[in-house]
């Protein structure tokens, strides 16, 4: 479930206290505070979103990891055309090839 902010707004318009609520993605938007009942805006804010560390990425994504698993990588040539890199597949890809 995502924590949604949510601002107190002052009778003219401005924001007051911010805090955070737990609450399901199909639930509404709150218009009152839980405890004070004052009305309420959700706000918009940034997800927070866990990355793994640069270094898992980069090796997550290396040719020989990829091509471990099972991936076909295409590299693009300065004519506009796709060359296979590694994996199963054509070796050339381009623009007039029909599938």
């Amino acid at each position: 479930m995502p924590i949604y902010e949510y601002a107190v707004v002052h009778p003219d318009g401005s924001h007051g206290e911010i805090f955070e609520v737990l609450q399901r993605l199909g639930e509404k938007p709150l218009t009152k505070h839980p405890q004070t009942g004052e009305p309420v805006e959700r706000l918009i804010s940034a997800a927070s979103v866990p990355r793994p560390p640069a270094e898992r990425i980069k090796g997550d994504i290396s040719n020989k990891n990829l091509e471990r698993q099972g991936f076909t990588k295409y590299q693009k040539t300065s004519q506009g055309k796709y060359e296979k890199v590694l994996g199963d597949g054509p070796d050339l890809i381009r623009k007039d090839d029909h599938v």
